[in-house]
């Protein structure tokens, strides 16, 4: 918290519980949501000091869960009081606290993910989720139970946020994109669904869009680097290519 002309702020510091584990190893590519992206499964490793299997009795009967986090990788940027949220298509200002942007003065998201198994291996805590929009090792601050009736408001007025968004562009794979995918289905069963479901979004920048040209761009996945480029409103997959 900035107390540079805010001395009698009271001051409070707060840890991390845990850490995710996610196919998302940069910011470019992320669904600017939960949910968007099904397949994109993640694992939430709790750190030993909260790594108690008591604090996590009842868990499974939930479906969804709350997770906080912590935007790491923009904690050292200034928060902006104005901010442009891809939602608008990059060009018009909205309220930081009007948005969901990173940008913030404690730097805090919410995401609500789906919950599918815990386990526990070595006394390590360990939560397997999916709908996600976590960047790899993100910093989770706590974890709550989504629940429906309290949670789940039909009603609410949601803004620029009123419609959930649309596919934006088919995707395509090339023979050797599609070959590749089949030599990496052991490790990556889902490899398929999930690039599908992130180049649906359309993850390029705003200016890019309304400009017609087949530039190329990589989004990582896992430790994949998936090339691909857009041709008549087509997310064209040309190659996946191993990092390690």
């Amino acid at each position: 918290m900035n107390t540079k002309d805010s001395s009698d702020i009271p001051q409070f510091s707060i840890e991390p519980i845990g850490v995710i584990h996610s196919p998302y190893k940069q910011k470019f590519g992320i669904p600017r949501q939960p949910g968007l992206a099904k397949h994109a499964t993640g694992i939430i490793e709790i750190y030993s000091k909260y790594s108690r299997p008591e604090a996590f009795e009842g868990i499974e009967q939930f479906s969804h869960l709350w997770i906080e986090f912590y935007f790491h990788q923009t904690a050292e940027s200034e928060w902006k009081a104005s901010v442009r949220p891809p939602r608008l298509g990059g060009n018009k200002k909205a309220g930081c606290f009007a948005t969901r942007s990173n940008f913030r003065p404690n730097n805090i998201g919410l995401s609500v993910v789906k919950f599918d198994t815990l386990k526990i291996d070595t006394g390590k805590v360990k939560l397997h989720i999916s709908g996600h929009d976590l960047l790899d090792q993100t910093p989770i601050l706590d974890i709550k139970p989504y629940i429906p009736y309290s949670d789940a408001l039909p009603e609410a007025q949601a803004g620029h946020f009123k419609h959930a968004p649309t596919e934006t562009l088919s995707v395509s794979f090339s023979e050797h994109a599609l070959e590749k995918i089949m030599r990496l289905s052991d490790q990556y069963p889902k490899l398929q669904y999930l690039i599908k479901e992130v180049l649906e979004q359309d993850p390029r920048p705003a200016y890019m869009k309304e400009k017609a040209n087949r530039n190329e761009f990589a989004i990582q996945l896992f430790d994949l680097d998936i090339k691909w480029r857009v041709v008549n409103n087509q997310a064209q997959v040309i190659e996946i290519v191993s990092l390690n």
